[in-house]
């Protein structure tokens, strides 16, 4: 019966629908150089109605009485614009409208470049209903930011993760970045992760997108699964006459003083009569860089030598990493956009996106293993610490592809079509796409040895220096020891893993005329969304044993030193000699005889599984005008969320052996609705103040590996882990208060405040199962949560100034955050009351100060976040933090003329590291820097606007 509640709905507004004897007008605003101007408003005066342009500029009034009109357009710094339009009875008449910067409100200052982006972005932000954040490609350009996720850390409330020194995973205010979400064009990007539904916001370029669109209280017309955000990526269409553009560049990275190569290009066009346009792009990135990575695990606790039960000792490193990345990211992107219209009253259009990122990496590996506490003679006092060692490789096959390197290819791509349709007074879009984002590593191959005794056959004493807790050492006592000869080979394996995600997404809306209050204008809107998610993965791991003596002197190999005195982490970590990866990639596995394989179940068959997720929403709102300041818009959504899943069950004996008898398949499915109704008040004081305030309610559906019926029992440790298929979906009620001020002179002063109830969050509950005895780890509802921030920002044209120094601009915003989170159990049962919502940074900041001359523009870019806990332990001294990070960027750019330009940037000025904690600030867990990036190049776009 529910299929048909859309269908009654659609038909009953057609019933009512207005079939008056009026005309429509629709159109698109254009500036001087006839780019679109997203988000103006545009008004008829003498009849108290208007509307607001959308991304593309685009916009419609319905119902307008037949005769002469006179449309006034407003957007902040720029002047206003009348234009006159005939409205013919019963037809829908087009306009295009130009408008340009106004020299009397901007007295002097030049609208180019940064500030032509700024002020599309600040109208966006001012003119939409709800509390959004707007940053335009012009924004993006003039910051050194290669990808999406750069460009996205400089928004207000937005921290991102960050993956081998590129920003790839958002934060919205403080929530996580499986619990936001994504789309492109309105279609949702699905995510090539395994474990999440984290979606790779490095693997979009930033020459490749034309708006970014925060949403951070979202509207009843939104996807409801976005409980810290929605962002809405929406890529270049058709320009209003012929549009080429095209970057070349190179650069090096210091950390291995290799180059970077990258290029755009894309070019547009209208036909003669209106009706087609087109835009086709492509960029290009290729980059030679790599890390310094130290990691550590810290431990409390040893085994008594007096009554062999564990004690508690001072922290120490159990495990210690020292690791070098070499690594070659190629970054490909195609688009191609297109759209007709048949006539003023149908459109349509199709949107294509492809984006490619190839990682050939090789990891060289050095670690100091099961480390222990030598104690003194008959006491419980630690006189020192010994462990083993062992030397890792990490390579791929000797192809065209691998080039002896890992290779992970990733892929996301997005097909979009759809259509736009006036009937009558009723305004009719529709769109299906299809979405797919992949994951795959092919011939990933490890290569170990190890030491674990000394000559005299005691395990190998270590030099340590615990103390310093922020960069702790250890290394062998007495080198002798540690020769390369002495170590024996402990592995060769190479595995195959993919991850596919497939989206398929199917929505309508129908919006119509409709006032409440006698000459204030108002409107409803219903639709509904299909959507259905297949999320697979698809692992394997081999294990080969050598059937020759080649591999028993590891020092007889052919191997390569990486050692560095340059090492970013400090000179004091030493590396070694591995194993050549040349030398791993040639090596024949598949050759009986010369290789024994054997597939190692426990590696890969928990993690693999398959879900299917079918969501069903539907929604109704209303927007009306109060009066001519006060506008309301409430409404209500409902999603349906259906989900199949499969899993396996694994189970090793007592010797820690496969036992394929008491595994198998899992099977389980689940279902559930979510109503989530919303209001968002907006109001203006004055023509350049407004305020707003915002009731929403949202979700975050649980990831993907934590809701397959997968149970991985190993009965030689006593160790269980558990799916949960019965997980609920994060729930939160949300409040925002926002105020905002627009200077003439482009600009905004703004502040708010917000705060989040959530309920049902997921977290990693350690708990003792009851019917086995056994260690468990299962992913498990919270009770509650909160988190209340506050946000601040600034951004002026410093005009007011004397002489040029009335070129600078200022750009600063600040959010704090502060959270808490109730229902979380450690290892032994007991609530935890001292932790804060994980992804929860208490401070963050961005700031520029840049200087935007007539040739010349300098921007100076800082980007801070503070510390926050990211995955929470069995107890306090578990818990793992994301550390506070500082960014300082710089880039300068000279306009040769109008259309060619000269960029530089330098990135990373900080050389700021990756780093996480265990339990507290100063002892480190992990450690990664990435050095410093210098690029340089040529822009040049050519506009030929046809009006």
């Amino acid at each position: 019966m529910k299929k048909y509640y859309v269908f009654l709905l659609f038909t009953l507004l057609f019933s009512i629908a207005s079939f008056s004897q009026n005309g429509n007008i629709q159109g698109r605003i254009i500036d001087q150089n006839g780019l679109s101007v997203p988000f103006g408003n545009i008004i008829i005066a003498s009849l108290n109605k208007g509307t607001i342009s959308d991304e593309d500029g685009k916009f419609l009034l319905v119902d307008i009485p037949a005769g002469n009109q006179k449309l006034k357009t407003t957007y902040i710094g720029y002047g206003d614009n009348i234009t006159e339009v005939t409205v013919v009875e019963n037809q829908t008449v087009t306009v295009v409208i130009t408008i340009t910067p106004s020299s009397v409100e901007l007295a002097n200052v030049l609208i180019t470049g940064y500030n032509s982006g700024q002020t599309k972005a600040l109208n966006a932000q001012k003119n939409k209903q709800n509390i959004t954040n707007i940053v335009s490609t012009d924004q993006v350009g003039k910051f050194p930011d290669a990808n999406i996720g750069d460009a996205m850390k400089r928004i207000p409330g937005i921290t991102m993760q960050v993956d081998q020194g590129e920003a790839r995973n958002i934060i919205v205010r403080g929530l996580a970045p499986q619990l936001n979400s994504v789309t492109l064009n309105g279609s949702r990007i699905p995510s090539a992760e395994g474990d999440n539904r984290n979606i790779q916001m490095d693997l979009i370029p930033a020459d490749m997108i034309q708006l970014i669109e925060v949403n951070k209280a979202v509207t009843p017309d939104m996807d409801g699964d976005a409980l810290g955000g929605s962002v809405n990526l929406v890529t270049r269409t058709s320009p209003n006459g012929f549009r080429v553009s095209a970057t070349a560049g190179s650069g090096v990275n210091f950390i291995t003083d290799k180059r970077i190569l990258n290029g755009s290009f894309l070019i547009g066009d209208k036909s003669k009569n209106g009706k087609f346009g087109y835009m086709l792009s492509a960029s290009f990135n290729d980059t030679d860089f790599g890390s310094d990575n130290v990691e550590a695990e810290w431990v409390n606790e040893a085994e008594s030598p007096i009554t062999q039960e564990d004690i508690e000792v001072a922290p120490f490193i159990e495990e210690s990493d020292i690791r070098t990345y070499l690594v070659q990211r190629i970054r490909r992107s195609l688009s191609a956009n297109f759209d007709y219209a048949f006539n003023a009253n149908n459109k349509i259009f199709l949107k294509t996106m492809y984006n490619w990122r190839d990682d050939r990496e090789n990891r060289y590996r050095l670690r100091y293993r099961s480390i222990a506490p030598v104690f003194r003679e008959d006491t419980e006092t630690i006189i020192g610490y010994q462990g083993e060692i062992r030397r890792q490789t990490k390579g791929g096959i000797d192809n065209n592809r691998n080039q002896n390197t890992r290779l992970e290819d990733q892929r996301m791509q997005n097909y979009t079509f759809g259509g736009e349709h006036l009937i009558n007074n009723i305004k009719l879009d529709w769109m299906g796409s299809y979405a797919s984002a992949s994951e795959e590593r092919l011939n990933e191959r490890y290569i170990e040895y190890e030491l674990e005794e000394t000559a005299d056959g005691n395990p190998i004493p270590f030099e340590t220096n615990f103390f310093n807790t922020r960069k702790p050492l250890i290394r062998p006592a007495n080198p002798d020891d540690v020769t390369l000869d002495r170590f024996s080979l402990n592995e060769i394996t190479e595995e195959n893993q993919f991850t596919e995600e497939k989206d398929w997404n199917f929505f309508v809306n129908l919006q119509m005329p409709f006032s409440l209050v006698k000459e204030q204008e108002g409107f409803i809107k219903v639709g509904g969304r299909l959507r259905f998610k297949e999320k697979d993965r698809d692992n394997n791991f081999f294990e080969f044993s050598p059937e020759t003596n080649q591999f028993d002197d590891f020092s007889s190999l052919p191997l390569t030193d990486q050692t560095d005195p340059n090492y970013l982490a400090g000179s004091k970590y030493v590396a070694g000699s591995y194993v050549d990866p040349a030398f791993l990639g040639s090596l024949d596995l598949q050759n009986s005889n010369l290789f024994e394989g054997e597939s190692i179940v426990d590696e890969f068959l928990s993690g693999n599984y398959l879900v299917k997720e079918n969501v069903y929403a539907g929604y109704a709102m209303i927007n009306q005008n109060i009066s001519d300041k006060f506008s309301v818009l409430a409404g209500i959504r409902v999603e349906n969320t259906e989900i199949e899943t499969t899993g396996n069950l694994v189970v090793f004996d007592d010797e820690g052996d496969f036992d394929p008898n008491a595994s198998g398949e899992i099977k389980d499915d689940n279902s559930y609705i979510n109503i989530l109704p919303g209001v968002h008040l907006k109001y203006n004081a004055t023509k350049n103040t407004v305020l707003r305030f915002a009731w929403t309610n949202t979700l975050a559906r649980p990831n993907y590996i934590d809701l397959v019926p997968f149970r991985n029992v190993v009965r030689e440790d006593e160790e269980v882990s558990i799916g949960n298929p019965e997980l609920s979906a994060t729930k939160s009620m949300n409040f925002d208060i926002m105020a905002e001020h627009y200077f003439k002179s482009v600009g905004i002063v703004s502040a708010g405040v917000f705060h989040k109830n959530i309920e049902d969050f997921i977290y990693t509950s350690q708990f003792t199962e009851t019917s086995t005895g056994f260690d468990a780890f299962q992913p498990q509802n919270g009770d509650d949560a909160t988190i209340t921030g506050a946000e601040f920002s600034f951004q002026r044209q410093l005009d007011f100034l004397p002489g040029f120094a009335k070129n600078f601009s200022v750009f600063l915003n600040y959010t704090y955050l502060t959270s808490s989170a109730d229902g979380i159990r450690n290892e032994d049962g007991e609530e935890r009351t001292d932790l804060d919502l994980p992804g929860t940074a208490p401070n963050m900041f961005n700031g520029s100060l840049s200087y935007g001359g007539k040739r010349l523009n300098l921007r100076l870019s800082a980007n801070f976040s503070d510390a926050y806990i990211d995955e929470i332990g069995g107890n306090a001294f578990e818990d793992r933090y994301y550390d506070k990070q500082f960014f300082l960027d710089f880039n300068a750019s000279y306009a040769f003329n109008d259309n060619l330009r000269l960029y530089i940037d330098l990135n990373n000025i900080t050389d700021q590291p990756l780093r996480y904690f265990q339990g507290v600030k100063n002892r480190t867990m992990q450690v990664e820097y990435y050095g410093r990036r210098l690029s340089f190049g040529l822009k040049y776009d050519l506009f030929k606007g046809r009006q």
